[in-house]
């Protein structure tokens, strides 16, 4: 299917296709840095010093990964190109590659023009189109074949997230702890059902930390951890009564985006702005491109996208996953008590809750205590 085709599919499913910034002078958000738009800057009068121009510049530096044409075939298959099938996998690779990012050159860094960091490159190489690359495409569908994941089909956020853990988990079997391709534990934040049955998914602490142990193979009790929490917020679209939360996510400076979109057109969250989304969009075709440190030249420019486009957050699929990066044990913290607060600001819609043990966990009610009294319950969330 040509490029403009696959264009012209994905704004039937997504809706018109929105660009710049929606006509307000609210605050925008990415991924935990806070862009306040004043009123003279959102008529365009803009230069290199405004906040406009940092916005663009901080949202151009996220990590773009679409479809690719032009890899050695999937085993047993005859694709080389994930085209019209790949975009939730796309989209769940800029997710980790923003995260590595965070870990590597922190979230101040932006792309500049010249030569790019050995860091940068060393980010975007394990997710070359090939076996040989850790992260990639090829990779991913294999550590989820149990999940649904085969080349030709596409697939939603709770089996690309058990993927991500699969694949995480063999990486770690296969590599000493201080050589990891990926320097963080993998922890999903799951309900009590364990899958897309609904409920509020549960972050137990003790949980999170046994994550750790076992990627540091017991030598450290805690190490830099993402968490993915898949989610189902509604029936055919996000109920209106989970919005103001997904948008307070990306107040969190440990935000790395939400996995979302439509079904069969899934797209990367990064920011927001009142009940919109920004987003990096999967659905444009590229060639192969291989990038590793050893190739300082090599022309990145596939790898980001300098237009900003947003989409209503009402109208995405209910079915979608979040993703946060804890540096440490002091930055987990501060994101249990943020987590901790949005839930209990929730009106009884928690997009999920925090508990210290499983002792704590009543099974019937998502995450809190068994005791029927609030006091006791939130002494029990608050063990941070």
């Amino acid at each position: 299917m040509a490029s403009g085709a696959i264009r012209r599919f994905q704004e039937r499913v997504l809706g018109p296709n929105r660009t710049g910034l929606p006509s307000t002078t609210s605050d925008v958000w990415l991924l935990g840095v806070c862009y306040k738009i004043s009123a003279d800057e959102n008529s365009g009068e803009t230069d290199t010093g405004t906040v406009l121009a940092a916005l663009q510049l901080d949202f151009s530096s996220k990590i773009l990964m679409t479809y690719r044409k032009g890899f050695e075939p999937f085993r047993d298959t005859t694709y080389t190109s994930d085209v019209n099938w790949g975009c939730m996998i796309r989209s769940s690779q800029m997710l980790f590659a923003q995260a590595l990012l965070f870990h590597r050159l922190g979230r101040a860094w932006t792309k500049k023009s010249e030569l790019p960091e050995q860091e940068y490159l060393e980010t975007l190489e394990p997710f070359g189109d090939s076996e040989p690359s850790a992260f990639s495409i090829h990779n991913l569908i294999i550590a989820g074949a149990s999940y649904g994941l085969a080349a030709g089909s596409w697939v939603g956020p709770y089996a690309i997230c058990r993927a991500w853990e699969s694949l995480a988990c063999k990486k770690r079997k296969q590599t000493d702890s201080k050589n990891q391709t990926l320097p963080m534990a993998v922890h999903i934040v799951s309900g009590s059902e364990d899958g897309e049955r609904g409920g509020a998914p549960i972050l137990c602490i003790e949980d999170a930390t046994k994550s750790c142990l076992e990627f540091s193979k017991g030598q450290s009790e805690w190490t830099p951890i993402i968490l993915l929490v898949p989610l189902v917020l509604g029936l055919d679209s996000v109920n209106p009564r989970y919005i103001p939360s997904l948008v307070a996510t990306f107040t969190f400076p440990q935000s790395v985006g939400i996995l979302g979109g439509k079904p069969g057109a899934s797209t990367y969250i990064v920011g927001v702005q009142e009940d919109k989304g920004f987003y990096l969009d999967p659905h444009e075709v590229q060639q192969v491109v291989t990038v590793n440190k050893e190739t300082p030249d090599v022309d990145t420019s596939s790898y980001h996208c300098n237009v900003l486009r947003y989409v209503p957050l009402e109208s995405l699929d209910p079915s979608l996953a979040l993703g946060f990066y804890c540096r440490d044990k002091d930055d987990f913290d501060d994101f249990c008590l943020r987590a901790l607060k949005l839930a209990e600001e929730s009106n009884g819609a928690p997009l999920f809750t925090v508990t210290q043990t499983h002792t704590a966990i009543n099974q019937s009610n998502y995450g809190f205590a068994d005791d029927d009294s609030e006091d006791e319950r939130e002494d029990d969330w608050q063990m941070l």
